[in-house]
């Protein structure tokens, strides 16, 4: 079940961009796994035909471990990204 927001989704909204991220965090690990275990299963079909398997997996799982520095230890969600407009 998707996950529902109780009020507008609006970006300025802390917890709806704590949420967004941690959506995207999913999803690329999501992406991760799916790419990596086709090329490994490739790999394991065809021996010594990928050599560059090792490498590619090992900077994308590090790029994936740095997004996962951003999103949980990083980001402040305290504040919002732009000021409102004045009301004039």
């Amino acid at each position: 079940m998707p996950p529902k927001w109780p009020r507008k989704p609006d970006r300025n909204d802390p917890a709806y961009r704590k949420l967004g991220d941690r959506i995207n965090f999913a999803v690329h690990v999501a992406a991760v796994l799916a790419v990596n275990s086709i090329l490994w299963f490739l790999h394991e079909l065809r021996p010594g035909t990928l050599l560059w398997a090792k490498t590619f997996t090992l900077i994308w799982v590090g790029a994936l471990g740095l997004h996962a520095i951003y999103v949980f230890a990083i980001a402040a969600y305290d504040q919002p990204t732009s000021d409102p407009p004045d009301a004039a």
